[in-house]
């Protein structure tokens, strides 16, 4: 089992810090404590409010917000703070005391077409995993239970996860009228009955192989570590993410930065989820991710390679 790791979030409020883990802390709950005895269901926030400077503890499923008291300055402690709760977590400590009111917190699951006609976007209330996933068939889907189960319906051929919803991607044997409220509950059951969605240590990442080495899907992949990345690469990055892959998560898929070359000029990136072999998706978003990089990246940037994950 993976340890959990944490890593240092400053927000937009200079007194707030947000400690963020690789896993799920709480089951799909946010919670706010703002003494130690409103945190008697969380033993990890009585621990934090024995830091003198701790005004209010914040735990929402992947992360632990922490105001402070002017006492202090956060470079001053957030990383021994990012210590003591790595340290706690990794020894199996207690985020939340839980009981059977919080386990039945109802889950609702509604279906949301996209633009590509054999995927189906099933949108749940509450966060599913930390991190995209795809799965091409059931032995790519070995760390993920909901996936695994998903293939046993002979339709289903590709799956994607990622933040509060499920893509899939059927063959054309069945019609979605025929099997979207099949789907819908048997997901809605699951997450209900408190099943995994994804393991814990299958948590990924963009792809490995990115000039072209194979791929495995069962692995871990790591994440592209921006700080290695060339300046140009990394606007890239920062451009993918906050102009493209909004809108591209609104229709159920996904896109990543795969590399950059400087001599051609070329972006390549991957497309997953309902943008993954979209009959319109690949040239559009090449034409449109072309035509912004171009704009943005002037001199750096003039053909974008989308290929599907």
């Amino acid at each position: 089992m993976e340890n959990y790791t944490i890593n240092i979030q400053h927000t937009t409020q200079p007194e707030i810090v947000k400690f963020e883990a690789n896993k799920f802390l709480t089951k799909h709950e946010n919670f706010e404590f703002k003494n130690i005895d409103e945190a008697a269901k969380s033993p990890i926030a009585q621990q934090l409010f024995y830091l003198p400077f701790v005004k209010t503890v914040y735990i929402s499923q992947n992360f632990i917000a922490i105001e402070k008291y002017d006492i202090v300055a956060w470079p001053e402690v957030e990383n021994e703070v990012a210590e003591q709760i790595q340290n706690y977590l990794n020894k199996g400590g207690i985020v939340i005391k839980t009981d059977e009111q919080q386990k039945n917190i109802p889950v609702t699951v509604y279906a949301e077409s996209t633009p590509n006609p054999k995927v189906m976007k099933f949108v749940a209330n509450r966060k599913l995993v930390l991190h995209a996933a795809e799965f091409k068939n059931i032995d790519d889907a070995a760390e993920s239970p909901l996936s695994q189960k998903l293939f046993h319906f002979p339709f289903v051929k590709e799956v994607f996860i990622d933040e509060n919803y499920v893509s899939i991607n059927k063959y054309d044997v069945a019609s979605w009228d025929e099997i979207t409220m099949e789907l819908r509950e048997f997901i809605r059951n699951f997450i209900q009955e408190g099943n995994s969605v994804l393991n814990n240590d299958a948590i990924t990442g963009a792809p490995e192989g990115q000039n072209g080495s194979e791929t495995s899907k069962t692995a871990p992949k790591p994440q592209i570590n921006i700080d290695e990345l060339d300046d140009t690469s990394q606007q890239v990055v920062a451009i993918l993410e906050e102009y493209i892959k909004p809108a591209v998560a609104s229709d159920g898929g996904n896109i990543l930065f795969d590399s950059y070359n400087e001599e051609s000029r070329t972006v390549k990136v991957i497309l997953q989820g309902a943008c993954s072999g979209c009959p319109s998706s690949t040239m559009t978003l090449k034409s449109g991710i072309e035509t912004m990089l171009r704009d943005m990246l002037k001199g750096k940037v003039d053909y974008v390679e989308a290929v599907n994950g």
